[in-house]
């Protein structure tokens, strides 16, 4: 799952990085105004989190109005060295999903995250089913038939975004991006998406389940076939 993170501060966005990594999330970091409105109008996100505070001509609350206009469904969190009422207010009438003073700990950065995320993309719900098969997005964890099913992250990550994007087409660009960030649209292949789609596709049928993928000759993949 793709997080952006804006943050300035070199020693806390290192921190955040690193804790987010572990809890299975892979990060595009930038520090600045510029770069930030050019990574959130060309790439999607399960959810930005932003400083308030940054260099250049714009703020965190304005990257957040102007995503917010564009991508109204996109998941943001707010944080900041000021804990001012007003900031706060500001950015939760603007579209903010929750709002973090400095200095916070990390979990609790986390747990907030886990909790956006499952309002935005899985409508508040812990468990997500789709006919058999059952995926626990906290846990990183999929039964089949009451099974437990093995998957790596890519895998695992790849799952997920199918059934929560069931019915649309998704190219492999667009998978490639989940994959392994903004930079795998220069690669000169996404042959490696494929390869993660067979292993996902071997162990959940190797279990039972039905493979609801299909794919769509010189675009990509579709997930939720008829049945």
């Amino acid at each position: 799952m793709k997080l952006l993170l804006i943050e300035d501060e070199h020693d806390l966005a290192t921190a955040i990085q690193g804790y987010l990594v572990q809890e299975g999330y892979l990060i595009e970091h930038v520090t600045d105004y510029a770069q930030a409105m050019t990574k959130a109008d060309l790439y999607e996100y399960a959810c930005i989190i932003a400083d308030i505070t940054l260099p250049g001509k714009g703020t965190g609350l304005d990257i957040l109005q102007h995503i917010k206009q564009s991508k109204p469904e996109a998941a943001f969190i707010l944080i900041s060295a000021k804990g001012a009422l007003d900031d706060r207010l500001a950015g939760l009438n603007l579209g903010a999903d929750d709002y973090l003073a400095k200095p916070f700990h990390l979990a609790e950065l986390s747990a907030r995250l886990k909790a956006v995320i499952r309002r935005r993309l899985f409508s508040g719900n812990t468990v997500l089913t789709y006919h058999e098969i059952q995926i626990f997005p906290d846990e990183k964890r999929v039964m089949v038939h009451e099974t437990a099913v093995q998957l790596t992250r890519s895998e695992f990550d790849l799952l997920l975004y199918f059934v929560t994007n069931k019915g649309r087409v998704l190219t492999k660009e667009q998978l490639a991006e989940l994959l392994t960030g903004d930079d795998a649209d220069q690669a000169d292949s996404h042959d490696f998406v494929y390869s993660h789609i067979k292993n996902m596709r071997k162990k959940l049928t190797a279990v039972g389940a039905i493979d609801y993928l299909v794919s769509v000759y010189g675009i990509g993949y579709k997930f939720g076939r008829t049945i």
